[in-house]
């Protein structure tokens, strides 16, 4: 599968404080044309604590040989990319390495579908209450 053809990409990139990636989703712009518009960034320390996920989310799509390298996009599937699309919402602004890990261990083996609902009702003018929700049932917060 190519960029083009994935409906979620993820771009590695370098910051100071070490790797992190910004997750795009694509959708249509006004005038019906289809772009990568921007999900959710993760920070370097839910990157760390995500590698397992987002390394299979990537090898899932690209083959087994795959790398997360910085620099390219690399596409993801709808299921996949549904999952790193909730950690990417649920991480933001946490700063507890181990719930961080545990939250994407939890993703990790959550259903495609079930995600695609979760990243939905964030999605919804309710998000927030969404996001408090699953950060509850992935144990990324108390």
């Amino acid at each position: 599968m190519t960029v083009r053809q994935a409906p979620f990409a993820l771009r590695v990139v370098r910051r100071r404080s070490g790797q992190a990636a910004i997750l795009y989703r694509r959708t249509l712009n006004p005038r019906q044309q289809e772009r990568l518009t921007k999900v959710a960034p993760i920070s370097p320390l839910a990157f760390t604590a995500a590698t397992a996920l987002l390394r299979a989310a990537v090898r899932k799509t690209s083959g087994p040989g795959a790398r997360l390298i910085e620099g390219p996009f690399h596409p993801l599937d709808p299921d996949w990319g549904a999952r790193v699309a909730c950690y990417g919402l649920v991480a933001a602004g946490l700063r507890n390495g181990d719930r961080l890990h545990k939250a994407a261990a939890h993703l990790h083996h959550a259903d495609g579908a079930e995600a695609a609902w979760w990243f939905g009702l964030m999605s919804s003018h309710q998000g927030k209450r969404a996001v408090r929700a699953l950060r509850i049932l992935v144990e990324a917060v108390k």
